[in-house]
């Protein structure tokens, strides 16, 4: 691509974004510290609902130090409802990793910054530009789809000959001299003006150069060959009542939601409706066992969409007269202390819904 070219790009972008400006928290912020925290909430998830997120990071835990002395549990309810929560587990590590290894400066460089626990190379481009203006492209999703429909690009952009060409011409395209508002401006653009159902091409500055609307290729651009098969996976909770009080146990087993709290869980290959299944398995044995209970009520099902796994679970209300022996494996607490831990979306879907004891048995 001629430098001619490359000019005129860079220009159109940043002309759009002088008169289109996008207020956020984060723009025009120095920070490295800050700026880290804005990405790493960002990731895999909408400004909308980071947003919120990110105000309360940064006022809770203003500087590095603060976060990293924050307990695992602490980070893990203030990231609740976020979702990804290996996010939340890798920024802790990251924080007291600068902390404890760094004297608590943050990394100047690319490759300091992509060391980072939970850095990759999108996030630590954003980084790099926005606080030290270094000059690295950043290439995430809006971008994909902007440089996909103006050059007509349609390699899948996850398989590895996609990344590495729209690599390549983000970083031919990229502002040298003003990296961290190029990035922006290109970002922005691709979020509010060349946007994935309904973008503005009547009014676009690359109208006239956009392949993909000269081949009336908009929307099937930018192409992903990889089609995730979500595996559905079904859960039993088991709400054990014992004089007032609730169990709780620490997902720590590598698998979703590490970190997390969550009632005595059954997993199955289908959702059963009657305890005949149920009792037959290891935990309720541990938990139950011959103890004397009660069965008060069988949940509605909930559903939560995870990026490779469909989670469906009821939740089962068991009056208990003894408490469970192991207790070194749970926690016994107050139900009215249950808000203080951090649950699973779909747990604090069931803790919502007002219709749980809808269904008696």
């Amino acid at each position: 691509m001629s430098d001619q070219k490359i000019e005129r790009f860079r220009k159109k972008i940043l002309d759009w974004s002088e008169k289109n400006p996008r207020p956020l928290p984060w723009k025009g912020e120095k920070n490295p510290y800050l700026i880290w925290l804005s990405e790493i909430i960002l990731q895999q998830t909408r400004v909308e609902q980071g947003w919120t997120y990110y105000e309360r990071f940064r006022t809770q835990y203003p500087q590095v130090e603060k976060l990293a002395a924050a307990s695992g549990d602490e980070i893990m309810k203030q990231w609740e409802g976020l979702g990804y929560y290996s996010r939340a587990r890798n920024m802790h590590t990251a924080a007291k990793y600068i902390k404890e290894e760094l004297a608590g400066i943050f990394p100047d460089t690319y490759a300091g910054i992509r060391s980072l626990k939970g850095v990759g190379p999108y996030t630590a481009a954003a980084i790099a530009s926005f606080a030290y203006d270094l000059p690295y492209a950043v290439l995430d999703g809006n971008v994909f789809r902007v440089l996909a429909r103006i050059y007509g690009i349609d390699t899948p952009i996850d398989s590895t000959v996609g990344k590495r060409q729209f690599g390549e011409l983000a970083q031919d395209l990229l502002d040298p001299k003003q990296a961290g508002r190029y990035n922006q401006a290109i970002m922005d653009f691709g979020a509010i003006h060349c946007t994935p159902r309904n973008p503005s091409c009547d009014n676009c500055p690359f109208r006239p150069d956009c392949q993909a609307r000269q081949s009336g290729q908009v929307l099937n651009l930018p192409v992903k060959g990889k089609k995730i098969k979500k595996k559905t996976r079904y859960f039993h909770y088991l709400i054990l009542n014992f004089e007032g009080q609730l169990i709780l146990q620490k997902r720590e087993e590598r698998d979703i939601w590490r970190n997390l709290y969550e009632f005595p869980m059954i997993e199955s290959s289908e959702l059963h409706r009657s305890e005949a299944e149920l009792v037959k398995s290891k935990l309720w044995q541990e938990m139950i066992g011959n103890c004397p209970f009660r069965l008060e009520a069988i949940s509605p099902s909930f559903r939560q969409l995870l990026t490779h796994q469909k989670i469906i679970a009821n939740f089962w209300e068991i009056q208990i007269e003894e408490a469970p022996e192991n207790s070194d494996s749970f926690l016994i607490i107050e139900r009215k202390n249950l808000r203080k831990f951090a649950f699973p979306k779909i747990i604090d879907l069931y803790l919502r819904d007002n219709s749980l004891y809808l269904k008696l048995l």
